[in-house]
């Protein structure tokens, strides 16, 4: 439980850093507009900050999410043969255009 609410404190921390640096390159490209001079890049801590912030918040998303389960194809394939395996019932269409198309093929038009 105290993982969780530490991972929630670091997603808000996180994110609250996030919108500050934002704000932070609006406000420095307002601050060269005013003094009339061209955007080379960002300084040096808004680029951190913004780093920084995106690295905690992904962290603490995986924090909140758990662990992670394994992907074992073999526990749902045990039950099953071969056949089933490679039949593909979710493939089949039963409503083509065939049913259409086959009393052309067989006048011979085309």
């Amino acid at each position: 439980m105290v993982r969780k609410s530490f991972g929630n404190f670091c997603i808000f921390l996180g994110l609250v850093s996030l919108i500050h640096a934002a704000y932070s390159a609006a406000q420095h490209r307002a601050y060269l507009r005013l003094i009339e001079q061209t955007f080379e890049h960002l300084p040096l801590d808004i680029v951190a900050q913004t780093i920084l912030s995106l690295v905690l918040t992904i962290w603490a998303v995986t924090v909140i999410a758990g662990d992670f389960k394994e992907i074992r194809a073999v526990t749902e394939l045990e039950n099953k043969s071969f056949e089933v395996i490679g039949n593909r019932p979710s493939f089949y269409t039963f409503s083509h255009r065939g049913r259409v198309l086959s009393s052309v093929y067989s006048q011979g038009h085309l």
